[in-house]
This record gives C-alpha cells, structure tokens and sequence, in this order.
C-alpha cells in the first residue's frame, strides 16, 4: 500500500515538474511565433498582456467563488501602484521578446539577477556574501557579452529589455513587501490586481501599441492560425499558472531552482533552434557565462541560507520551511511574459 502510495506521489510530482516546464517554454515560444514578423506579426504585446489579465482574473473570481482562496485587505492605492508597475514589467517583457531574439530576450531576464541585488542593498540595507557577490559578477559579465555580440539586437529592442528588467526587479521587490505586510499569498495578491491590470491594459494597450508600431489593432486582420496561437497563449498561461502552485509545496526550494534552470536552458535551445540562426561563438560564451552564473548564484544563496540557519537553534521541519521560503521569495513572475505572476 505504501509502495503504491509513494509511486502515486512520484508520477504526480513528475507530472507537476513537467506541466510547468512545458507550459512555461512552450508559452515563450508561442508568443515568439505570435509576434514576430515571419510568424503572424500580432505587434500588439500590450493588448495581448491585457488578453493574458482576463484569464488571469477569470481563474481567481472561481478561485475565491469555490473558495480556494480567500480574499485579503490590501488597501486600494497599493494595489494600483502595485498594478503600474506589473503591467510595465510584463509588457515590457512582451515586447522584448517581440523586439529582440529569443536568446537574448531570456539572457536579459538573468540580468534581475543583480538588479535586484542592488536594489535590495539601497532600499533595505541589504548585504551578500563574497561568494554571492561573484556569482553576481559572472551573471553580469555574461549578459554584457551577449548584448554587445548579438547582432539582432537594437535600440528599442534594448530599451524595452532594460525597462522590462528594472520593473521586474521592482515588482519582485513589491510582492515581497507586501506578502510581508499583509500575510496574503501570491495567488491571492494576484486575483485582486488581475482585474485592474485587465481592465487598464484593455483600456489603454491599443493606444501604447499604436504610439509602439505604428498600426492599429482593427487593422490587424485575424488568421484563424493567429487566433490560434492567441488562444494557446492564453491557455498556457492558466497552465503555467496552475502547475507553479502544484510546485510549491512539492519540491525544496533547491528543486525549484533547479526547475528555473531547465527551463531557462530550455528556452536558450528552443529559442535558438525555431527562431535565431545567427549565433557566434562569443554570444554561446556570454549565454553560457550567464547560465553558470545563474546557477552559481542559486548555490551561493542556498549556501548562505543554510549557514545562517545553523546559529538559529530552534529550526522548523526542513519541509515547512522550503514551502514558507518558496512562497515568500520565489516569485511566481519569474515567467513574467505570461501575462501572468507565475517571471523560468
């Protein structure tokens, strides 16, 4: 009986590792094809991140109805701001993936990395170790050497990418903030801004597109291969949504690391295979240097979380500990062009 029970668990945790790995590259990728200009040029990014925010609000309004989840204050100003800057964050992430490669788009995203370092050392004092420090140092040399060897990369491609990675870095920094401030979930922070973030970027999207590309979304003339891909788009995003919070709870948070990283060298192959045929030997050397960065970086917080615990001596089951760290520090944006908070 045990046996049965244990090999239950196994196929549903593989299953739980799969759905968020195939939803979440599977997610960049359809967008890639969506966007881009030799597949269905739908330039549209902000109205498509606003299409993603209708799902998105749609899955919470059922969550709170069969009650999943229950609703928490936060006060209304927090959630606008809140609001201001994911939809900065996630638009602009649709519309570096849309402007630059795909390589690039997923190497630029690693450049959080330090950014939210930097940031967490200005607004609340704080510090890393030497070895974190380092890992920070490769990251950041890494993502250089992808910028200045990438030859698909522009002027408008590379800002949407820097404002796309400064207001991630933010919002990530928010979210921490306020799950602190108010003792509410992810899952529950998300199905109250969902609707505001629909809402305003329904509103205001075709305008931001028009002042972006030029063209106007009743121009564009629907394929029924494009309305495909839209609606793929969306549903993978409820799927990578689903299969995050199937994730918490499962796995360590090394696990969940270590989930990040495949997917990141998922899309990096993908990326290079379905849509970008030009890469040098210098821009694998900055995508590589990036990775084992990013993968060192991981090890070094890990590490020093560990160190750390060791002058604690009262310690919690190591279990509840991964899902309380999981729930408050990783960040289910990190697939932050889903147009939903799941940020891989």
């Amino acid at each position: 009986m045990e046996t049965e029970k244990k090999q239950s668990s196994a196929v549903s945790d593989v299953g739980a590792w799969a759905m968020n790995v195939i939803s979440s590259v599977g997610l960049i990728m359809a967008n890639k094809q969506l966007m881009s200009p030799a597949g269905y040029a739908f330039v549209f990014a902000t109205t498509l991140t606003g299409f993603h925010f209708c799902v998105t609000a749609l899955i919470g309004l059922v969550s709170n109805a069969t009650g999943y989840t229950t609703k928490k204050y936060v006060p209304l100003w927090e959630l606008l701001w809140f609001s201001v800057v994911a939809n900065t964050s996630i638009t602009g992430m649709n519309l570096s993936l849309m402007l630059n490669s795909v390589g690039f788009y997923q190497i630029s995203k690693l450049s959080m990395i330090p950014v939210v370092c930097v940031m967490e050392w200005i607004l609340h004092g704080k510090h890393y170790s030497s070895r974190v420090k380092i890992a920070v140092i490769v990251v950041v040399v890494g993502v250089g050497v992808c910028t200045v060897t990438d030859v698909k990369v522009n002027a408008q491609g590379f800002i949407c990418a820097l404002v796309a990675v400064l207001s991630t870095s933010l919002q990530q920094i928010t979210i921490g903030s306020l799950q602190k401030k108010y003792s509410i979930g992810s899952f529950e922070l998300l199905s109250q801004t969902a609707p505001i973030q629909a809402v305003s970027l329904l509103l205001f999207g075709p305008f931001v597109d028009y002042f972006l590309s030029g063209k106007l979304l009743a121009s564009y003339k629907f394929s029924s291969a494009a309305l495909f891909f839209i609606l793929l788009s969306c549903s993978l995003a409820v799927f990578c949504n689903i299969s995050q919070y199937l994730c918490i709870g499962r796995f360590s948070a090394t696990s969940f690391q270590v989930l990040g990283h495949m997917k990141t060298v998922c899309v990096l192959t993908l990326g290079w295979l379905l849509f970008d045929s030009e890469l040098t030997l210098k821009n694998i050397l900055g995508m590589a240097l990036a990775v084992i960065g990013m993968v060192v970086y991981s090890w070094a917080v890990e590490a020093d979380k560990q160190t750390d615990s060791k002058v604690i001596p009262l310690r919690k089951d190591p279990s509840e500990e991964d899902v309380k760290l999981l729930k408050q520090q990783v960040d289910p944006v990190k697939d932050v062009e889903l147009g939903s908070r799941s940020q891989g």
